[in-house]
């Protein structure tokens, strides 16, 4: 399981790039993302790079996925999300800031996963009313 935390300049980046990783990059989120304040990201990026930011940011996220963080690195290497994405190893001190971070931190409430959660074999049949499917909006067609 990997950490990752996303800094940009609003909200609507960091969504696009949350929906870039789990659509383009096949990722596989494990917690909804929560709100992280911008300056603790930028000194834990900073701290991470050894170097300075050239730009700050303005809003930041974190979230765990479910794939390692060497799969994560590669995955978001093969897409370009309009935000500045850190997958935080457990090697460095700052994924257990982070972690303690997240724990007491509220959730990013605009996000919403694009991926249904599915309960096993789906039955397609309009007819039945029992679906499988939990995604109240693929559903929708059913109310």
């Amino acid at each position: 399981m990997a950490l990752i935390l996303v800094r940009g300049e609003n909200n609507s980046k960091l969504l696009s790039a949350i929906a870039d990783m789990e659509r383009h990059g096949n990722l596989n989120l494990t917690t909804k993302p929560k709100i992280i304040d911008a300056k603790f990201a930028d000194t834990l990026v900073e701290g991470i790079l050894g170097s300075k930011l050239r730009t700050s940011s303005n809003a930041a996220t974190a979230f765990f996925v479910k794939e390692d963080p060497t799969l994560s690195i590669m995955q978001i290497k093969k897409i370009h999300p309009p935000a500045h994405v850190v997958v935080v190893s457990d090697e460095y001190g700052a994924y257990s800031k982070l972690e303690y971070v997240l724990n007491k931190a509220e959730e990013f409430d605009e996000y919403q996963s694009s991926k249904a959660i599915n309960d096993g074999i789906i039955d397609y049949k309009i007819d039945k009313k029992d679906r499988h499917i939990k995604n109240d909006r693929l559903n929708s067609y059913l109310k």
